[in-house]
């Protein structure tokens, strides 16, 4: 598989200050029926040589991710993960979940102060006094974003690897939560267990996913991206 990564890292030039320092905001997991959404905040000193390989983590396969984030972790000026448990998700609302996971993980690496925020699609985080841009798709746009969708996926896959383990009737660690066929079926044969998110539409008999309270906010173009990432994360 080959990517270009360094148009990545030349747009992110673009938009560097003197100081070089871009922060790049994910999040991953909006569309599970199970699970946190997860978010990674990172920040990179874009006038180094590029971390070959960066890229939107849905173009990439699983090895590569694990490859890279190491990679990224030792090369970032800082970078931090954050996420909103299922009982969040249920009580604000996947919409504001998914922004509350974006925010834990920027304020853990605020204090390294970036000259810019960029987050992945089309709003900025509220009542931050850090310049922000929001760019739809930017994780196939900006090497900061990038890195952040890698860790964020990276994050939340251990995580559904975990619950595998101690839900293994689900089929966590292949489908890590989302509504495959397989999953519907664990549904009807089991129920819902404690990971299983009650504000979205768990019914196994269904072919379609009601969509919660939340998602109605979220624009055309992020409906577009997450679906692209349900089919690449549920196709073998």
């Amino acid at each position: 598989m080959t990517l270009n990564s360094a148009a990545l890292w030349r747009h992110d030039r673009k938009l560097a200050p003197e100081t070089g320092f871009l922060c790049g905001v994910d999040e991953v997991g909006r569309g599970p029926l199970a699970g946190s959404v997860v978010a990674a905040c990172v920040i990179l000193d874009v006038r180094r040589r590029p971390i070959a390989g960066v890229h939107d983590s849905k173009k990439l396969t699983p090895g590569m991710r694990e490859a890279l984030a190491p990679r990224i972790r030792e090369e970032a000026v800082a970078f931090a993960v954050g996420e909103a448990s299922v009982g969040e998700i249920d009580s604000l609302n996947i919409y504001h979940a998914s922004f509350l996971a974006m925010r834990r993980a920027f304020d853990a690496v605020a204090a390294a102060a970036p000259a810019l925020l960029l987050v992945d699609g089309n709003r900025t985080l509220r009542d931050l006094d850090v310049p922000q841009r929001a760019i739809v798709g930017g994780d196939a746009l900006s090497a900061c974003i990038a890195a952040a969708s890698i860790l964020a996926k990276v994050a939340r896959d251990q995580a559904l690897l975990e619950a595998d383990a101690l839900y293994p009737q689900y089929g966590f660690a292949r489908h890590k939560g989302y509504a495959t066929r397989e999953h519907r079926e664990a549904l009807r044969l089991h129920g819902p267990c404690p990971l299983h998110r009650r504000s979205f539409s768990l019914s196994p008999d269904s072919e379609t996913i009601e969509l919660p309270l939340g998602l109605a906010e979220i624009s055309e173009e992020e409906e577009i991206l997450g679906a692209l990432e349900y089919f690449s994360e549920t196709t073998p």
